[in-house]
């Protein structure tokens, strides 16, 4: 990771179109751990025969990016729950996840000690290749576009 700490507010920006990927409509943060690990399944079978080891350091970082994103849609993002999608984009993946706070932007955590957790955003946004967030109808869609 090179670039510099990101900036606290997310970008409003909507993320690429893309083909139609993997999705999940998730109720409670108890489903992540299965779902974490189907995605991570779903992410390895994905890859050619041969792959570079970074490669596979990179699906670590789309199911790290697709679990926090998720998780903090579950949190905060209101009781309807959330719809996380991963679909392919290039040589990237792009993660989205949709809840119901739409006109609430992503908000980091600003100067909070680091072992109060808070920090998944800004993880995920120096990670990705770009992120942003919009409101689509009443929800909300947080994204990250993350290398394969």
């Amino acid at each position: 990771m090179t670039r510099e700490w990101a900036s606290p507010v997310w970008p409003a920006a909507a993320p690429p179109a893309v083909a139609d990927g993997w999705s999940w409509s998730l109720s409670h943060v108890a489903e992540l751990p299965g779902v974490r690990s189907g995605l991570r399944r779903l992410l390895v079978q994905s890859l050619d025969t041969g792959t570079a080891p970074e490669a596979v350091e990179n699906v670590d970082r789309v199911v790290l990016a697709f679990d926090e994103m998720a998780s903090n849609a579950l949190r905060h993002g209101g009781s309807a729950g959330a719809t996380a999608t991963v679909s392919p984009h290039g040589d990237c993946w792009l993660v989205e996840v949709r809840d119901a706070a739409g006109v609430q932007p992503p908000a980091p955590a600003v100067g909070r000690d680091p072992g109060q957790g808070g920090l998944g955003l800004h993880l995920i946004a120096e990670m990705s290749l770009a992120h942003g967030w919009h409101p689509e109808s009443a929800s909300k869609v947080v994204w990250a576009l993350l290398p394969r």
